[in-house]
């Protein structure tokens, strides 16, 4: 038996393990009046590991809407469709939470002066992001 077929053979042995993704953004609760209101943007911002102001200037600048942010609720003056906002919440996850090296959501934002810098705690890359 050479070691290809030793390979397989342990290989259909081996236990099958699905690929489970331990972060999922979870889905925004979207309530469209006049007003346009996301119910658990406290809960996003906290899957996100980001300070829910920062998302929120994110939503605001891309979205080209105001709002607010009562309680932890955040409110934007407007109708905007739950995709779009869906979009842009992974937008904003791919720019500030992913790291651009390994792809693992296991990372931190901090400010250097200036600078906005990624730190990824999985690999301990370092990257600097646009600012808002």
């Amino acid at each position: 038996m050479d070691y290809l077929e030793m390979l397989k053979k342990a290989r259909e042995k081996m236990p099958h393990v699905e690929n489970v993704e331990r972060f999922s953004l979870p889905d925004a609760d979207v309530a469209t009046g006049k007003r346009t209101t996301i119910r658990n943007f406290s809960d996003i911002a906290k899957s996100l590991r980001r300070d829910a102001k920062h998302v929120a200037r994110f939503l605001f600048k891309e979205l080209a809407i105001p709002g607010s942010m009562p309680g932890g609720e955040l409110m934007l003056q407007g109708k905007i469709p739950g995709g779009a906002i869906k979009q842009k919440i992974e937008e904003y996850a791919k720019e500030y939470v992913y790291c651009r090296e390994c792809g693992k959501p296991d990372t931190n934002l901090s400010e250097e002066g200036k600078i906005l810098i990624i730190k990824c705690e999985a690999c301990g890359a370092r990257k600097t992001c646009k600012r808002m």
